[in-house]
């Protein structure tokens, strides 16, 4: 019983996580240029997914059969988006 309460608790919490903003958690670390090229977005975001590359990894290095299935298909910011909250697989449904 005790298992079960602390995985449905376990699964709860990291989906809280995913659906947190990602810019709250990195400008944390250095400002807005953890992510952005002299603190502001580029205009096709580029930067910014090399940026996650450069921390995360690849996609295929990533956990998750998303990612893998997904490896020069799709760029990080078209499913995790830094400042609002959103459930990355909402887009899936656009070409599923």
């Amino acid at each position: 019983m005790l298992k079960k309460m602390l995985l449905m608790m376990a699964l709860g919490f990291s989906g809280s996580l995913l659906a947190a903003p990602i810019a709250d958690s990195h400008t944390e670390m250095s400002g807005c240029e953890a992510c952005h090229k002299d603190g502001s977005p580029s205009a096709d975001y580029a930067f910014e997914n090399e940026q996650c590359a450069s921390c995360h990894g690849d996609m295929k290095s990533l956990e998750g059969e998303a990612h893998k299935k997904h490896d020069g298909v799709l760029s990080c910011t078209d499913c995790h988006t830094a400042h609002e909250e959103k459930d990355p697989a909402a887009g899936c449904k656009d070409c599923h």
